[in-house]
């Protein structure tokens, strides 16, 4: 498959995401798809919060420029995949403004996420194995695929919804991930551990472009939020692509490898690593609070950061590095096979620096003394609700009109 194509891919979803953005803001100010000041939340201007809408957008035109590319027909006769992702992205979109203008209950939120995980499991995006260490290839059946493709998309859709809680934090968190998988997955096709017809990299590869062109609008201060229907679009997006990729890689790895012989299976959490930390560990922290699943707490990780005296962009900065470090896990083998033994090494020593960067009793001074810290959007995406955290941090003054600390 051509590479320069992708290149050109890219390129067109960036753009049209940067494009469209600008005619969306102001259709969304004058409609009132705004995100409202009030006394839960910091941000004092009205600001738009339709960028979902530019990215849907974004997204059929890159399918449609792709469709229309005669070296890329493979991915697109004789499969019903591209259809399934656009119907999928069509529903979880839709869930998603209906959120950010009605705010949905928790149950009617997952049930369209359900839905559009069972549009793209019908239509053939989903996944048909997994490769386990020590137990080979373990396919999946028709009993298990609905069920575990469902619970992907919602945890996929749910965690980075999640952590759109500071400006750009979602959006460059997602592009490195995406950029990263793209190159993961274009290099399995290189070597013919996937099919060449995997619709998979062209996924990750628009993914990355859109946001990318959203980028600009949305870092702090942000002119435009991506909302529940950009979160949950880009959700369902890393979810159909890591299933695509991870659950399609077959046969044994080439240039002796050994590490990716197993690493379809940890993909996804390793470039995924940040959003489905923060969601283990709000689901870990309230169940040991014994709190519900929707309550609200200051404890998410740019909370933790913003306490540990990092500014805004700052505390995104921070977290996007750490997107790449963990994708570089993933990316680095691929071209110095030499480092596969010390990879076991290097997760630990992540998980540790992870820990003790975050934990709450080793920051050296208790959470409730510094205040509450940041405000949590409603459109978060926790996994059972619409939780809103509030507040700033005490050392973080509320910034004058116009200026705004946190995503909404």
């Amino acid at each position: 498959m051509p590479l320069n194509w992708y290149g050109i891919l890219l390129i067109v979803a960036a753009v049209s995401a940067w494009v469209l953005t600008f005619p969306t803001r102001h259709i969304a100010a004058r409609v009132g798809y705004v995100a409202q000041p009030d006394e839960r939340k910091v941000h004092q201007r009205v600001t738009p919060q339709a960028g979902g809408v530019a990215m849907f957008l974004a997204m059929l035109v890159t399918v449609a420029v792709a469709a229309s590319i005669p070296a890329l027909d493979s991915l697109f006769q004789g499969s019903s995949e591209p259809l399934g992702l656009v119907l999928g992205a069509a529903a979880i979109f839709v869930v998603g403004v209906i959120d950010d203008i009605r705010d949905m209950s928790a149950p009617a939120k997952m049930a369209g996420q359900v839905l559009a995980a069972m549009i793209l499991y019908f239509l053939g995006v989903t996944w048909f194995q997994f490769k386990v260490p020590l137990a080979g290839f373990v396919v999946l059946g028709s009993d298990y695929t609905p069920l575990l493709t469902a619970l992907w998309v919602i945890a996929i859709t749910n965690a980075v919804n999640l952590i759109d809680g500071l400006d750009g934090l979602a959006a460059g968190v997602v592009a490195i991930a995406s950029g990263a998988l793209a190159v993961y997955g274009l290099h399995l096709q290189a070597v013919g551990n996937l099919p060449a017809d995997n619709i998979g990299p062209l996924v990750a590869v628009m993914t990355c472009g859109i946001c990318l062109g959203f980028l600009p609008h949305n870092f702090y201060p942000a002119k435009i939020f991506m909302g529940d229907a950009g979160a949950l679009l880009l959700g369902l997006l890393m979810a159909a692509s890591t299933m695509l990729i991870g659950g399609r890689a077959a046969g044994d790895v080439r240039s002796g490898q050994t590490y990716f012989f197993f690493a379809p299976l940890f993909i996804p959490f390793f470039i995924l690593g940040v959003p489905l930390f923060d969601m283990a560990f709000a689901l870990v922290r309230r169940t040991a609070n014994r709190t519900g699943f929707a309550t609200p707490d200051k404890n998410h990780l740019h909370h933790r950061l913003l306490r540990l005296g990092h500014g805004h962009r700052r505390s995104v900065l921070i977290l996007w590095a750490w997107t790449a470090v963990l994708s570089g896990f993933i990316l680095f083998p691929l071209y110095v096979s030499s480092v596969n033994s010390v990879i076991p090494f290097g997760v630990a020593a992540l998980g540790v620096l992870l820990f003790a960067t975050f934990h709450p009793g080793l920051r050296g001074r208790d959470a409730e003394a510094d205040g509450p810290v940041g405000d949590e959007p409603a459109d978060t995406g926790d996994v059972v609700g619409n939780a809103v955290d509030q507040g700033i941090d005490a050392t973080h003054p509320v910034p004058p009109v116009g200026v705004e600390v946190t995503r909404h």
